[in-house]
Formats: C-alpha cells, structure tokens, sequence
C-alpha cells in the first residue's frame, strides 16, 4: 500500500518471484471510468473507489479460502479501505506500507511513462492517506532504498514475525 510512484509495483514484483506467490496488480482492477477519471486529472471519491476495493477483496478473500498466498498492490489510502480488505481474510492480511517523502515520490511521478496517474494527484493522495493503526497487522518501510532492498527487508519483518 501507499500513494501513487512509492513503488509498490516494482516491490510487488520483487517480493511475488521471491517468495513464489501470485500476484495482482490493482490498478488492472480499476473500472474504465476510474482509470479514466484519474488520467484527466481527477482524484477518486470514496464512491468511485467502493467497487474497486471490494474487487481486489474479493481476490484476497479467494486465496484466502483455497489457503493461497498472495500478493496485491492497492493504495489503501484509509483505514475504512483497508477495513473493506480485511474482511472476510481470516486475519491473514498484511498490510506493507511503502512510505516516503513527497518529494521522493513526486520525482519518481515525473519520471514515470506511460501510467495514467498524474504527478498532479500526489497532493490529494497524501492529504487522503491515514496513518496505519497500532492494531493493524502492518509493516512500514521507507521507499530510500532500491527495491530490492525493499523487498529483501519486507521478507526478513514476515519471516521474523509470520514465520513465512
């Protein structure tokens, strides 16, 4: 999880061949009209988003009960977001959050091709974005480091405290 250009694709990526789990990107489960919203410029309403999120639950809630791990890439913005993907997971899910500063991350916007989120929402994104709470299952690491490194740390937290 986190805002737009904090590289959860890239660490998804990383973390998925790592670790052999399957691996789905959210943005491929954005509804047209929301893809479509964010590329001119528009940030998402909380209804825009509703369906989205029960999608990308309703993916977590499959490997869930087939007893598959995976992984899935969502900004979770809110805790109410997060709330809805949880649901019906057994308590299985574990947030990583991908944290860093606005500028880090808006270089990374600029430098971005062919994504058709704006550097312009980046704003919205992190005035929108809750802190995790101290009772969710969560680990926060800082986007510095290249993703690789990321990566490697996030597997160390989820074998130090999941056992995976």
């Amino acid at each position: 999880m986190g805002v737009s250009g904090s590289g959860k694709s890239t660490v998804a990526g990383i973390l998925a061949g790592a670790l052999k789990w399957d691996l789905q990107e959210g943005d491929d489960l954005h509804p047209d009209s929301n893809v479509e919203k964010m590329a001119s410029g528009q940030p998402l309403t909380d209804a825009d988003r509703w369906p989205w999120l029960e999608t990308i639950a309703d993916w977590i809630r499959a490997h869930t009960a087939a007893g598959e791990p995976g992984i899935v890439t969502c900004s979770a913005l809110k805790r109410s977001y997060r709330d809805v993907l949880e649901r019906g997971s057994e308590g299985r899910v574990v947030f990583v959050h991908l944290a860093g500063t606005r500028e880090r991350i808006s270089g990374r916007l600029n430098a971005r091709m062919n994504h058709f989120m704006p550097s312009g929402l980046l704003d919205t994104q992190l005035s929108t974005l809750e802190s995790i709470g101290s009772d969710e299952d969560a680990i926060v690491v800082d986007v510095g480091p290249p993703p690789a490194e990321i990566a490697a740390t996030i597997i160390a937290e989820l074998e130090r405290t999941r056992g995976i």
